[in-house]
């Protein structure tokens, strides 16, 4: 499994809450920080490594979001979702 990617729109102070089927990094990227992200570049991102389901990550500023969810380059694969609430 490389990588799970959910895009999201939401305003400053919304949450996003991420269920998992197992601990995982978990981060929320802006459009940029998402395509270093994608390249392997240095990116920018809130959140990281959840080890307990769901886990909340506030937005902070309106706009259009990304969030990964991936093993740290593990094997295996992880079942998530994403809602803002």
């Amino acid at each position: 499994m490389r990588y799970l990617v959910y895009e999201i729109n939401a305003d400053s102070g919304d949450v996003v809450q991420v269920t998992l089927s197992q601990q995982a990094n978990v981060k929320l990227m802006d459009s940029s920080s998402y395509s270093n992200y994608r390249s392997g570049r240095s990116h920018h991102y809130y959140g990281g490594l959840a080890k307990v389901s769901p886990i909340n990550i506030s937005v902070p500023y309106a706009g259009h979001w990304y969030v990964t969810v991936d093993l740290g380059g593990y094997s295996g694969s992880v079942r998530a979702s994403v809602q803002v609430i």
